[in-house]
């Protein structure tokens, strides 16, 4: 027989136990500690639930909109009244010094070449014009340079007039030595640095003139919008207070909270000072643009064009026919084909400063240079009649003569221009002062303001929480 395996022996007392281990059991994990921020949602949940605690979120609400509504109101004031401030003390007097910049320059050079054309005759009344205009030119250069950000396009304009006036002067003063001893060559030295003032050196006053302008347009541009994010913000902190005490008075039946009411009334106060005091000033703003620095620009466009033709008108003289130019297969002499051109700009300029004058005042001056404007183109045509015939002697005289010539005409548009100019810059000052004095008192008034009115609406949440107390 096989054998059978030996049978396995019951323990003597009972089963055998499970085998004990000596580690424990692990822990379970902690949970994720809150944020601040969850928590402060959790207390405002909480809060809601009460109508106390209700008070105290719609309290602080309705501080937090009028003190935003002030602050912005304050910020975007601030910066219109700052705009309207350039406008009126920097911007403009800026481009109207550039303006002048180049009027001195142009008139220098028609002084120098009326003075040449005198000869050895030359009188001191001219060598007096032509010093005035060269230190006006400077003296506005100094000015323009000191106003100006460095490495900006206007220094860097300003630094090459700068640099060129010295260079002009020069060849002035040679021309003049030449021309008194008889040497035909001043005539071309004179030629030399009208060709200087000309393309190098009025270009560059009026590349300054335009950049100022750009500037100015650039603070009305600043000056005269909307402050629409100040408006939406105080419409919606007085649609906030109305919510607020129709809430109170659905559930107290009481008509008004005083505090909720001094901070409606300090918020409408300051609404309705910002929309028409912002009003005003813009309609002022846009009056002194469209009535003064319109006209005014125009003015200056057509003085210059005046000077650029006396310049034209002497300088046929000095030249001679030593210049000219063909046009349509036709062949005429430079500079007078130039005092063409430069009269047909003047005309054009005198017409819109017409249009533009709002007044008789304004009007009269430009109405009195067109009248000498139209004598000088007849004393011109006259001058020119007598230099193609060949009596110089006769032209000189109807240009630079004492008497009957084109010069009085032309110190006559000139003079008329600048009452004008003297008119206009008024106007433009007036309405401008009206502008920046309606934005007066406006950012500190709306600042103060806000502050009263979210006071007052903390009070007047205040004294609803005390009845809970």
């Amino acid at each position: 027989m096989p054998a059978v395996p030996p049978q396995p022996q019951p323990h003597p007392s009972g089963p055998v136990p499970p085998v004990q281990h000596n580690n424990p059991a692990p822990a379970p994990p902690e949970p994720p500690r809150r944020t601040a921020f969850a928590e402060g949602v959790d207390r405002l949940r909480t809060a809601a639930t009460t109508e106390p605690g209700r008070l105290r979120i719609i309290g602080a609400v309705l501080a937090l909109l009028v003190v935003a509504f002030g602050a912005v109101t304050a910020w975007q004031m601030a910066d219109r009244s700052t705009a309207a401030d350039d406008v009126l003390n920097n911007s403009q007097p800026l481009s109207s010094a550039a303006a002048d910049i180049y009027r001195s320059l142009a008139d220098a050079n028609t002084a120098a070449s009326s003075g040449f054309l005198a000869g050895g005759q030359e009188t001191a009344a001219s060598r007096d014009r032509y010093e005035k205009d060269i230190d006006a030119a400077a003296e506005g250069l100094v000015q323009a340079a000191a106003n100006s950000d460095p490495d900006s396009p206007a220094a860097e304009t300003v630094a090459r007039l700068n640099k060129l006036l010295p260079e002009y002067k020069g060849l002035v003063e040679r021309a003049r030595t030449y021309n008194r001893q008889g040497f035909p060559v001043g005539g071309a030295y004179l030629r030399y640095a009208n060709e200087k003032m000309q393309k190098e050196m009025l270009p560059a006053a009026e590349d300054l003139y335009k950049k100022e302008n750009q500037r100015l347009r650039a603070d009305y541009g600043d000056a005269t919008p909307y402050p629409w994010a100040a408006i939406g913000l105080g419409v919606l902190a007085l649609a906030a207070l109305a919510w607020a005490q129709h809430r109170n008075y659905r559930r107290t039946n009481r008509v008004l909270n005083h505090g909720l009411v001094a901070a409606t009334a300090t918020a409408t106060v300051v609404l309705l000072w910002l929309v028409v005091g912002h009003s005003v000033a813009r309609a002022a703003l846009d009056d002194s643009y469209d009535h003064g620095v319109r006209s005014l620009n125009v003015l200056h466009d057509a003085r210059i064009a005046s000077l650029k033709a006396r310049g034209s008108e002497n300088l046929t003289l000095v030249a001679r026919g030593a210049e000219t130019v063909e046009v349509n297969g036709t062949t005429y002499d430079a500079y007078d084909h130039d005092f063409g051109e430069e009269m047909d700009t003047l005309g054009k300029g005198l017409a819109e400063a017409e249009k533009l004058a709002d007044d008789k005042t304004g009007e009269q001056p430009v109405t009195a240079a067109v009248g000498n404007m139209t004598e000088w183109k007849k004393r011109h045509a006259a001058a020119r009649a007598q230099d193609e015939n060949g009596n110089y002697q006769a032209a000189l005289d109807r240009v630079i003569g004492p008497k009957g010539a084109t010069g009085e005409c032309f110190d006559s548009v000139d003079a008329n221009l600048a009452k004008a100019i003297t008119h206009e810059n008024a106007e433009f000052e007036q309405a401008a002062g009206n502008g920046l004095d309606a934005m007066t008192g406006l950012t500190v008034g709306a600042a103060v303001l806000a502050v009263l009115g979210a006071a007052g609406a903390v009070l007047g949440i205040g004294r609803r929480l005390s009845e809970y107390r």
